[in-house]
């Protein structure tokens, strides 16, 4: 039995050094050594070769359908997604487990596989698309086929992350505020949602960084149309497959950088969470 030392906690995995040694080294050759390489061939790069390259409409409006689509994107799963954790929370009815249990569909299916369900569920052929044809809205091969599959991939990220703060929120405050005269608006905005914001916000920011490096579920219903409804993940790969190495490596560090300022933002947001819950508890 190993014996404790007072002036130096026991822990059940010995060597930090080692363990640290193994986890910075494993990270190095997964993670920081191909992301750093591609920073180091986008650094060869003049600014003549910059401008030329996102000067081409392609380019720009890849991007502008990416972000642009990714946040409408986000949005819609902010309002649908915090609808469908109030419901799986607040409610108990035949089948509850079952949709929760679908919500997790996008995380285990593949991103082909949910592309080409949706390109047939969408077309105008399709169970979905012959209905809302006549009324003149087109899903399939267009850009908002391409948001439709970032919706797709993007509502459980905020499911999951609202329902467990909404979880821990105890009816008795909605009870509470309804006897002090409130309305039901009043109670969620008043009440309920400065409880979520921090919630809402983190899912957001995660459906966003999820349907703007999305590229599966996207290609097969979008059309990848040039300067219609092609992504930029389907513009590196177009770029690569045409030995456009420069090209694909600026746009790629371009992408590199909006994922790092996403991530900051995403850990920003939580560590706002934890830290305004603890001065709660407080």
């Amino acid at each position: 039995m190993p014996k404790n030392n007072p002036a130096k906690p026991w822990r059940v995995i010995p060597g930090f050094g080692l363990t640290l040694g193994l986890t910075l080294g494993w990270l190095s050759v997964l993670v920081l050594i191909p992301l750093t390489s591609l920073f180091v061939m986008a650094s060869g790069l003049s600014f003549e070769q910059w401008l030329a390259i996102f000067a081409d409409t392609r380019v720009q409006a890849a991007f502008r359908l990416s972000f642009g689509g990714a946040l409408v994107a986000a949005l819609i799963n902010a309002a649908a997604g915090l609808l469908v954790a109030w419901v799986l929370v607040r409610h108990d009815f035949p089948g509850r487990r079952l949709v929760d249990a679908m919500v997790d569909l996008p995380f285990a299916l593949p991103t082909a596989v949910a592309g080409i369900a949706l390109a047939a569920l969408y077309a105008p052929q399709g169970w979905i698309g012959r209905l809302i044809e006549p009324f003149g809205i087109k899903v399939a091969f267009t850009p908002l086929g391409a948001i439709v599959a970032m919706v797709f991939v993007g509502l459980p990220f905020v499911v999951r992350t609202v329902q467990p703060v909404l979880a821990d929120i105890d009816s008795e405050v909605e009870e509470a505020a309804a006897s002090l005269g409130a309305g039901r608006w009043q109670t969620f905005h008043r009440v309920i949602l400065p409880t979520l914001a921090p919630a809402l916000l983190t899912g957001f920011a995660l459906a966003f960084a999820r349907a703007v490096g999305e590229y599966g579920s996207v290609i097969f219903i979008a059309g990848n149309f040039p300067g219609l409804s092609e992504i930029v993940p389907l513009l590196i790969v177009v770029r690569l497959e045409q030995y456009d190495y420069v090209g694909a490596t600026a746009i790629a560090a371009i992408m590199l950088v909006a994922s790092f300022v996403l991530l900051l933002a995403i850990n920003g947001l939580q560590r706002w969470n934890r830290d305004r819950l603890s001065r709660g508890a407080a």
